[in-house]
């Protein structure tokens, strides 16, 4: 596996690349066009612009997060077509710059939800987190408005202030979609692009709804075991895969994730692990990655992924907000930093184990 860091670019992100080079362990970062919108075309100037100032401070570019879908492709509008071209183009873009893994998610509206992004815990620092009881007595209309002043002066993906602008609208365009339906569309655009992706070499990694509920009545497909797997055969290319997120996956304490990962084994594109604190089953905050600070057993993630012959990126999810850092809620340098160092000594345990055992991961590929 390859240890990374989320980084949303010079222009957007309070963490440099510099820094994050100075993270033992981390040799790449995982990116994005973050100024783009969905339906637009990535030109090829822009991914070498990017890809050429990552190299040049001695990291390099293990996966795009996100090229976003567009609302037409998912509510399978007449006009989908041209946005799946868009989408192929920018592909074809990436693979001739040498970049070969895209995470992407299929949420309807809202690309994750939170009611709080900066909880106090009792060790005094801050994370975000999710209370059902407050998600009903929410206007959707005013979830921007009710989260907005704890973003840190932030733009956050999914939540941009002019796309939630349009709520009202987007759920207008979601009327009648339901979960086959989205289902169906998800899959009619995975078919199309995949000639491009075995073209290139691109592994298309789709991530899980967060939570894996539905919220606001909206529909998730991307939540448990039976639906990825099903995700899995409807398009059963290997280019076809999973961006394995267990704090996703996680919010549904129904899903077993250490088997959810052996289940998946070859089709595992990238990894997000993170923990989760479970207050009860519909109230839950992020935690340090430590496994006693939270309700999962991150060993047991890890040795999964070890054991499964994983061998893509890795990057620490969603930090705590710690020692007065300021920075995009679940972003920050400090607490993923401490992620990245401990889950690699996870790792490191796990190999040597397995090797002083006389077992290789090749042993399980």
């Amino acid at each position: 596996m390859e240890m990374t860091l989320r980084w949303y670019g010079s222009a957007f992100d309070t963490v440099t690349l510099k820094q994050i080079r100075q993270i033992p362990g981390v040799t790449g970062v995982i990116t994005t066009l973050y100024h783009t919108k969905p339906g637009d075309v990535w030109d090829s100037g822009s991914i070498r612009a990017l890809k050429s100032e990552v190299q040049a401070s001695g990291l390099h570019i293990s996966g795009i997060e996100s090229v976003n879908i567009h609302d037409a492709i998912k509510t399978g509008a007449p006009e989908r077509e041209q946005y799946i071209a868009n989408y192929m183009e920018t592909l074809e873009n990436l693979g001739k710059e040498d970049i070969h893994l895209v995470c992407y998610n299929f949420m309807p509206v809202f690309d994750w939800t939170r009611t709080e992004l900066a909880r106090v815990r009792p060790d005094g620092s801050t994370v975000l987190a999710y209370t059902k009881q407050a998600v009903d007595a929410l206007d959707p209309e005013k979830m921007f408005a009710s989260i907005s002043g704890d973003m840190n002066g932030a733009i956050m993906p999914g939540w941009e202030p002019e796309r939630m602008a349009q709520v009202k609208e987007l759920f207008a365009l979601y009327k009648g979609v339901d979960t086959e339906k989205l289902f169906a569309n998800l899959t009619y655009f995975l078919e199309k692009i995949m000639p491009v992706c075995d073209k290139y070499n691109i592994n298309m990694a789709i991530h899980p709804d967060d939570p894996a509920w539905s919220v606001f009545g909206l529909p998730r497909i991307i939540t448990c075991r039976q639906n990825i797997l099903r995700l899995m055969q409807a398009v059963d290319n290997p280019h076809n895969g999973v961006t394995f997120c267990s704090g996703s996956y996680g919010t549904n304490l129904n899903n077993d994730l250490p088997d959810m990962i052996r289940a998946l084994k070859g089709r595992i594109h990238f990894a997000h692990v993170r923990n989760l604190k479970f207050h009860s089953p519909d109230d839950f905050e992020e935690a340090a990655h430590l496994s006693s600070d939270g309700d999962f057993d991150m060993y047991e993630i890890m040795k999964a992924l070890y054991e499964t012959g994983f061998d893509g990126p890795i990057r620490p999810d969603h930090g705590r907000m710690i020692w007065d850092e300021t920075a995009m809620p679940g972003y920050g340098l400090y607490d993923r930093a401490l992620g990245a160092a401990y889950l690699n000594g996870l790792w490191e345990a796990i190999e040597k184990n397995a090797q002083r055992g006389g077992v290789s991961a090749h042993a399980f590929k």
